[in-house]
């Protein structure tokens, strides 16, 4: 049984009385084994969302925010916010990843395209086969599908 289904029993055992009392000073229940979602937020989620946050940002060549990005400027960027440091480029960045298998990703983990040896590209893990990322000249900061198979993972230390 997990910690969430243990709730009502909890509540149970508290009384009514208790609950309303909770519920009108605003308090929260701490249920053992399970963290509040703010505590809960890994740096790779934070900077999930600041990245989606910045959707429709227009790209710019060596742009590192607030407002324009190039690819490896908005995971930069997104990390930062996160409390996490990146170096500039999408090659130093997987340099600086620990380096995962696809099966092994997650939301929040950095996505790097290449070629050969050669990395090119990156963007920030979505889930479900798709990446924000900050595309090329003339397009914006989005949400798209994985479009190759020649990406490898990276995870933030």
């Amino acid at each position: 049984m997990s910690a969430l289904n243990r709730v009502p029993s909890l509540m149970a055992r508290a009384g009514t009385a208790s609950a309303l009392t909770l519920a009108a000073v605003g308090g929260s229940i701490v249920v053992p084994g399970v963290a509040s979602e703010a505590a809960a937020a890994s740096p790779a989620t934070k900077a999930l969302k600041v990245a989606a946050a910045k959707k429709g940002a227009p790209y710019r060549w060596g742009a590192t925010g607030p407002n324009r990005f190039d690819c490896s400027g908005l995971t930069q960027y997104a990390f930062k916010k996160a409390g996490k440091k990146l170096p500039r480029t999408a090659a130093q960045q997987y340099n600086k990843t620990r380096h995962i298998s696809a099966k092994n990703r997650k939301a929040g983990d950095l996505v790097f395209f290449h070629s050969g040896s050669y990395v090119y590209h990156v963007g920030i893990y979505a889930g479900k086969g798709k990446l924000w990322h900050a595309p090329k000249t003339g397009d914006v900061v989005r949400l798209q599908k994985i479009w190759t198979g020649s990406v490898w993972y990276g995870r933030v230390k």
